[in-house]
């Protein structure tokens, strides 16, 4: 892919010349107050945020919801309605309030041509009920300007999609077993709008065909994510219009610097929890995290007997790829008003997990520091690792490879001595075979620490959390649903507050 893009770099002005190849948009509905592209976020124990994208700007977006189908008696409103240059479509967002916990939801959007959605409002902090949740990494479009089933010869032909033609798919696969997981973990690389470059094989073009790929992208995703809490981070492609090294500043100014990332989630996902604990230490922590977060790139969430923390392996830190001087060349950020705000959010954010409320502490990103192939982030590592290590995470869950890897509970490139049953370092899962335009990554040979490894269709990976001792890790094979490899993490958690 590398050799690829700098071929294309060098051939930018040739490029510009060319005939535009056409990018196909979704067609515009006559009202356009139309709700697309939903999508639903934890906010709080007891409320859920509502997003959806519009053709006209919206002086006051409301949500009408209730217990019952037949009585939607309660309206939330709000005044955020929000665009950026290029984008066909302004993004809107609810808050829902006060909700009783683990409770199923109707909503509607009000607009003359919506429809009734539902959801189920969060466990409460300390609900020690077991759950399931879904990690899909690295997922891309479906369609002529992603990529199609013509493209078996690259294994690129299980391509999620909504068309029932295509069944067996990962976005086909969430939709038709939504009833057993609670909600979705997406750290990163979002629809490969930023490929279309490639495709196209036209600079000029590109503009129209990474709007075309977003809003494709966010309306196959909607009949999942209008129903299932969607909880993102972000990835490279999410940071401008193009991976092609340096050249970010030929993007135009909305499509570079995370802005469709920032448009679309920023309003929607979560700060971080206030404190359910007794402790008055763990209150100021969990206080000072809340102040540190920075949605959607950095932020955290609790869930049941669950503790999730979502990072940004892209921008602030030393060294981060994404960012200015960047290894990868893509200028974004940073977004924090000082270098090490997110890894002073992340400290805080862990110390403040009572584990009495919350045993498993899972933290999720884009970018593994652990993989069998070569893209290895050592600047993530050297900034997260000691902190993961030093507040006892249970899980690292990480994709940027496109393939499904399990590694052995480890630290400093070393496997801890008790395996899955009881380890101080945390187990880490590479699960970013969704499927996208870029097809698989090969596993490659470093295997020494590596317990499970699968590139040969597209899969994913489910988090069940049994109890609070027992952790189980599911990848699943993308067309048939059958279990290509399952692994439980034992944990006694018999420490309140983990400081190692």
């Amino acid at each position: 892919m590398m050799d690829t893009l700098l071929t294309l770099a060098k051939g930018l002005p040739l490029l510009a010349l060319g005939v535009a190849a056409g990018a196909t948009y979704p067609p515009v509905p006559v009202d356009l107050t139309t709700p697309v592209q939903h999508r639903i976020a934890i906010n709080s124990p007891t409320s859920v945020r509502i997003a959806w994208n519009t053709y006209q700007q919206l002086s006051q977006p409301c949500v009408q919801y209730g217990t019952s189908p037949s009585s939607l008696g309660s309206q939330s409103c709000s005044t955020s309605s929000i665009t950026y240059p290029t984008s066909r479509t302004w993004a809107n967002v609810v808050t829902i309030n006060n909700l009783t916990p683990a409770t199923t939801y109707y909503y509607k959007i009000v607009s003359t041509n919506s429809t009734l959605e539902t959801f189920t409002s969060p466990r409460l902090p300390g609900d020690k009920t077991p759950f399931n949740i879904s990690i899909v990494i690295d997922l891309g479009v479906y369609g002529k300007d992603g990529y199609t089933i013509e493209q078996d010869e690259t294994k690129r032909d299980l391509i999620p999609s909504i068309d029932p033609s295509l069944n067996h798919t990962t976005i086909g696969r969430l939709r038709d077993n939504m009833d057993k997981y609670d909600f979705i973990v997406h750290p990163g690389d979002i629809g490969y709008a930023d490929d279309w470059i490639l495709k196209a094989h036209n600079w000029l073009d590109g503009k129209d065909g990474y709007q075309a790929i977003t809003e494709t992208f966010f309306n196959q995703l909607a009949p999942i994510s209008a129903r299932k809490p969607y909880m993102t981070s972000p990835g490279n492609h999410e940071a401008a219009c193009q991976e092609v090294p340096q050249t970010s500043a030929l993007c135009p100014s909305g499509q570079k610097n995370f802005t469709d990332f920032i448009n679309r989630f920023g309003r929607v996902l979560p700060t971080a929890f206030a404190s359910t604990s007794a402790d008055q230490q763990a209150k100021v922590n969990a206080n000072k995290a809340r102040l540190l977060a920075n949605p959607p790139f950095w932020y955290s969430f609790e869930y049941g007997m669950a503790h999730i923390v979502m990072i940004d392996t892209e921008t602030d830190f030393e060294d981060a790829p994404d960012q200015p001087g960047g290894s990868a060349g893509l200028n974004g950020g940073p977004f924090g008003s000082y270098l090490r705000q997110q890894l002073d959010f992340l400290e805080a954010d862990l110390a403040s997990v009572d584990r009495s409320v919350t045993p498993w502490v899972v933290v999720a990103g884009h970018r593994p520091w652990y993989t069998t192939g070569t893209s290895d982030c050592q600047p993530c590592k050297k900034a997260f690792e000691p902190l993961f290590y030093k507040y006892g995470v249970d899980l690292g869950v990480f994709g940027h490879v496109h393939n499904s890897q399990r590694f052995a509970p480890m630290v400093n490139d070393t496997a801890d001595a008790n395996g899955m049953e009881n380890p101080k370092a945390p187990m880490y899962i590479v699960a970013g075979g969704a499927g996208n335009v870029e097809g698989l990554s090969k596993v490659g040979e470093n295997v020494t620490t590596n317990r499970f490894a699968y590139d040969e269709a597209f899969s994913y990976a489910t988090v069940n959390f049994l109890d609070e001792q027992r952790l189980q890790v599911d990848f699943i094979k993308s067309d048939t649903g059958e279990i290509l490899d399952r692994s439980v993490l034992f944990k006694k958690h018999d420490q309140r507050f983990v400081v190692q």
